[in-house]
């Protein structure tokens, strides 16, 4: 396993809080949707692409405190998010398919202590079954018409199917983005990646390289999710982010990695880019023993 995992490991990876479609070759902007508001006593919650497996939250109280967002999962599991407290609209996805969901507002108290202000309880009924892995929200944020997805629309031009477009994609981020050291190192809680800005300065850490690859993927209508857990290294635990794709086309990605027709299949640009494209790191990413996937964006 240390073989398998030799540039790897030396990585300090970011530790952060947790149906069938046609696929196009670009998708266009989305035209503005008229909201369907939920009023609370400090927020308001937006349900209108709720059958999209996405709301928007914004915080209406006049408090300057920090704020966070948990959604309550039909499995009881918690995801935590921020809010910004200026009264501007964020999305969250709602990632684990059908069933009821609660979402609240919490406003901070003191040290630890949070308030739970409001919660809304919402019933989910997804359009299609993949829908939330189709869209920005706050973790994946991207423009339809910003510089990521015009990109993405160029570099996959060439694929003939979603399995050869998502191949051009992720080898395009693994090969132009290299690993931020000094960020990894200094980053603040609460980091949300900007992939935009990834772009632009060609360097990350997993949260950016998995996020890029994610909205560039997304922007093509190919549904793709990102995934935070653990790389396992034998006894040693890094926690991490990377990315699955559905495609319905089977195959391997750099002749390596698999990629099941109409599954969720793991792809890692943050260990193939620093692994250099090594074939023990293309066996490492290809091994399902060596992730532990724990939230789902």
């Amino acid at each position: 396993m240390k073989k398998h995992i030799y540039g790897v490991g030396a990585l300090v990876l970011l530790l952060f809080s947790g149906a069938l479609f046609l696929f196009s070759p670009s998708v266009p902007p989305e035209a503005p949707h008229p909201r369907q508001i939920l009023s609370g006593e400090r927020s308001e919650l937006d349900q209108a692409l709720l059958d999209q497996g996405v709301v928007e939250v914004r915080y209406t109280g006049r408090e300057d405190r920090k704020l966070k967002v948990q959604i309550t999962q039909p499995d009881g599991s918690d995801y935590n998010y921020d809010l910004n407290n200026a009264g501007n609209w964020e999305t969250y996805p709602l990632t684990l398919g059908n069933g009821t969901y609660t979402v609240k507002l919490l406003e901070h108290i003191e040290g630890e202590r949070y308030v739970i202000r409001d919660a809304y309880p919402l019933e989910l009924t997804l359009a299609a079954p993949l829908s939330p892995f189709l869209r920005p929200n706050q973790i994946v944020s991207y423009a339809p018409n910003g510089q990521a997805a015009a990109l993405a629309g160029q570099v996959a031009a060439l694929g003939e199917n979603d399995l050869a477009r998502v191949e051009l994609l992720f080898d395009y981020v693994a090969e132009h983005v290299r690993y931020d050291y000094g960020k990894s190192a200094s980053v603040a809680p609460g980091y949300l990646p900007d992939v935009e800005k990834t772009l632009a300065q060609g360097k990350g850490i997993c949260f950016d390289y998995a996020a890029l690859l994610c909205a560039m993927v997304r922007s093509q209508g190919i549904p793709c999710r990102l995934v935070t857990g653990n790389a396992i290294d034998g006894g040693t635990q890094l926690y991490h982010a990377w990315v699955e794709v559905w495609c319905q086309t089977g195959g391997t990605v750099d002749g390596v990695i698999p990629v099941t027709a109409e599954a969720w299949s793991r792809l890692d640009p943050t260990f193939v880019s620093s692994g250099e494209r090594s074939r023990d790191i293309l066996d490492f990413v290809s091994d399902d023993e060596n992730y532990e996937p724990m939230f789902y964006y």
